[in-house]
């Protein structure tokens, strides 16, 4: 048995489990402009954890075939857009082109949360990073189970 993909596999595991309850804690609220500014910080905060939990993923899917992403600015979007490719024979594409676009769109809103100190959130922004991360909830379990598929008959 291979100890790297063996490793890789429980890693992921562990990280779909903490998205999924991430998902559970999220809910589906229904946001509108009459929402407090503190209901509109709650959703992003998750949001924001939803999205670093998908990208945990990415980084040890990507440390075990890709061996390293460079460390500089942008490196978050590259991880993103190689989960999409398909690297047969090393690896297949981890995720579809609808599930990239939705997190490209909660990458977006991930950046702008970090980085927006003393800015109200925008609950139009808010509305469409929601919007995104529901609509990839149907999905996201599938694809990733599906390379944990490939995974395991390399072991």
């Amino acid at each position: 048995m291979n100890e790297k993909l063996l490793i890789l596999e429980r890693s992921v595991r562990a990280d779909l489990e903490t998205i999924d309850e991430l998902y559970e804690s999220l809910g589906t609220p229904a946001l509108s402009a009459a929402d407090s500014e503190e209901t509109r910080i709650v959703i992003a905060y998750r949001l924001h954890s939803l999205y670093a939990a998908f990208a945990n993923a990415f980084r040890n899917i990507a440390a075990a075939f890709e061996n390293h992403l460079n460390d500089r600015a942008g490196w978050h979007r590259e991880l993103l857009q190689r989960m999409k490719l398909d690297l047969t024979p090393i690896r297949p594409a981890v995720i579809d082109g609808e599930a990239y676009a939705r997190l490209d769109e909660m990458l977006r809103f991930r950046h702008f949360f970090r980085t927006a100190y003393g800015v109200p959130l925008d609950p139009e922004r808010l509305s469409l990073a929601l919007h995104q991360a529901l609509g990839l909830k149907p999905m996201y379990r599938k694809q990733l189970e599906g390379f944990l598929q490939f995974v395991q008959g390399l072991q």
